[in-house]
């Protein structure tokens, strides 16, 4: 029974913590008459008095249903049963010899090396992929080159044919004259 009371006492925590974090909240130093009727100067003292206590109203109303609204979403998503089912599951894994929650620091050297080691053969295969690209288009560029020589003797070739037939057409056209 006292394993019970104390897993109950976790959702009693949580609401405890919600009602001291809310009550934080909603308690602030405005909340003194002074400090209020700082923030309306141009009302009468009567008025700054009624205007506090419907402050005072507002906050502790706001605060009561915020309470409630809370209660309400604990229940609906059952936080005080999962709280419960958390807690039996700690307990049960501490109990159980085969169960531990201690990390091997071997075995995560292990992964830590083997995952180390498979990023560096990636690398090195696109390092690899990115070479052979660069290989490719350097033997691309030279053919190119060589392909643009090739066609500038050409051109020369054509250049010296066309005198060459401008200088017979000369020739024969001055010998028929």
């Amino acid at each position: 029974m006292e394993k019970r009371s104390e897993i109950s006492s976790r959702k009693s925590n949580l609401k405890k913590a919600f009602k001291l974090a809310l009550r934080s909240l909603l308690t602030t130093p405005s909340l003194e008459p002074q400090e209020f009727s700082k923030a309306f100067p141009e009302f009468t003292s009567a008025e700054q008095a009624r205007l506090h206590q419907l402050f005072i109203q507002v906050i502790t109303s706001l605060h009561g249903n915020i309470e409630v609204d809370f209660e309400s979403v604990c229940d609906e998503t059952q936080a005080g049963t999962i709280l419960d089912m958390v807690e039996q599951i700690v307990e049960e894994q501490s109990l159980d010899p085969l169960f531990s929650d201690k990390t091997n620091v071997g075995d995560v050297g292990h992964s830590l090396s083997a995952m180390k080691k498979n990023e560096i053969q990636h690398l090195t295969n696109l390092l690899e992929k990115a070479e052979e690209e660069k290989r490719i288009i350097g033997a691309r560029i030279e053919l190119l080159k060589s392909e643009k020589q090739d066609l500038s003797g050409s051109t020369d070739s054509i250049e010296k044919v066309k005198t060459q037939i401008l200088n017979y057409k000369a020739l024969n056209s001055n010998a028929l004259q």
